[in-house]
């Protein structure tokens, strides 16, 4: 990591900081708009078009605050309508990406993010799969069973497989759901890597300037593949792309 004079570094922190004031304001106010909107079934895509203006409102407050952007590569290989993306995961950023990349996105995610007042009634109300990590069968046999519904809903399953997130570096082997889910419905999976993370770490709040590099690879075939040879082949490709980015931040 290069060093940083005591005025760069005094800088990043206030910049870090005003933006995590305002990220978190922002985020409950817009989830205060998608609670507005609950009890009124024919105003379901309103919550999803302020969930995406959400997200990018938090983008553009990086790049404007922070000096943080990011450019996308391969957004033909995005699926139109319904459809399984991989993501490599080592930040919070990428959730807010995720939710710009397609009309209807949804998530599997950790159902103790419910808990969170305002916010996480308002996650709830987008209706993601939310699991109990603890309970691993109940929680595959859950993605089987809402996955293939939200999918055919025109909805983007949008998965980050390594369960948590990782230093930029690091490896971790995925878990099997989303490859069952993709061998159940015979759906290849969209890859997409990124390296987020040597611009905001996993459980860090400082926020470094740069270009976040955003790479979407062409869709994975599962045929022929058991789950496992599946993973392996969309975490070689992960990796690969990774290897090709990584800068030291």
């Amino acid at each position: 990591m290069p060093s940083e004079t005591i005025p760069k570094r005094v800088i990043l922190i206030l910049r870090s900081c005003t933006f995590t004031a305002l990220m978190a304001i922002s985020v409950v106010f817009f989830a205060g708009l998608v609670l507005a909107t609950l009890g009124l079934p024919r105003l379901e895509r309103w919550r999803f078009n302020i969930g995406d203006g959400c997200c990018r409102f938090e983008l553009w407050l990086l790049e404007k605050i922070c000096g943080l952007r990011y450019v996308l590569e391969g957004t033909a290989h995005l699926p139109r309508s319904g459809g399984i993306l991989f993501w490599r995961h080592e930040s919070a950023w990428e959730t807010f990406l995720s939710f710009t990349l397609s009309a209807r996105p949804t998530w599997v995610l950790k159902r103790e993010l419910y808990w969170i007042p305002v916010i996480g009634w308002a996650i709830a109300a987008l209706r993601p799969i939310a699991i109990d990590r603890g309970a691993r069968r109940r929680a595959v046999n859950q993605i089987l069973q809402k996955g293939p519904i939200q999918i055919s809903q025109g909805r983007t399953l949008n998965f980050f497989p390594e369960g948590t997130r990782l230093a930029p570096c690091e490896r971790r082997r995925y878990g099997l759901s989303g490859a069952l889910l993709a061998k159940k419905l015979n759906c290849p999976v969209v890859p997409v890597a990124h390296n987020a993370g040597s611009f905001w770490r996993r459980r860090g709040w400082i926020k470094r300037p740069g270009v976040i590099q955003v790479r979407i690879g062409a869709p994975i075939d599962v045929n022929g593949r058991s789950p496992e040879a599946f993973n392996a082949a969309v975490q070689r490709w992960i990796e690969e792309a990774l290897a090709t980015m990584r800068v030291n931040a």
